[in-house]
């Protein structure tokens, strides 16, 4: 390992020690706030790990990646409205995709990656905290951006269907 290579590895675990906004699981200062007990009683084991504890599903496993149906996706652990399936596409990424969501549906913040020494886009339930994905710029217009999503931390409520109460 050259002197260069050393010194980016060494900046970026200082920067990941020091930047408490990638602590995962901080998910305090939202409308709608539980314990992470509280969480985990009311939603299942795959779903809450993704939500809270922000992991990624596998690509191409959630059945939301191919549904196509007119209707709206909801923020699996409290039910706010996330996206409109108008701005649904197939980004061939394997993770539902979309290229817009509703206003004031989502809050974003930067997320260190430390194997990849990059800073990417999380975004998350403006009401719930609950972690979604990662927002990436190669979407198509009129944003070219793509909200990629764990399929997980959505649910689909297909048009016609009431929309289910939000949690409280």
């Amino acid at each position: 390992m050259d002197r260069r290579r050393f010194l980016l590895a060494a900046s970026g675990l200082c920067a990941a020690a020091l930047l408490p906004a990638c602590a995962k699981g901080d998910k305090e200062g939202f409308p709608l706030t539980k314990t992470n007990e509280e969480w985990k009683a009311l939603l299942p084991s795959d779903n809450f790990r993704i939500l809270f504890n922000e992991e990624t599903e596998y690509a191409f496993s959630s059945e939301l990646d191919k549904e196509y149906r007119p209707g709206t996706y909801i923020c699996y652990a409290c039910n706010q409205s996330l996206f409109d399936s108008t701005t649904k596409y197939d980004s061939g990424t394997g993770w539902p995709s979309f290229n817009n969501f509703l206003p004031g549906a989502l809050g974003t913040r930067n997320d260190f990656n430390l194997f990849l020494m990059s800073v990417r886009t999380e975004y998350h339930c403006s009401r719930c905290g609950g972690h979604q994905g990662h927002v990436f710029p190669d979407g198509p217009g009129p944003t070219y951006k793509r909200y990629c999503n764990n399929g997980l931390a959505l649910r689909f409520v297909p048009k016609g269907e009431k929309l289910p109460e939000l949690r409280t």
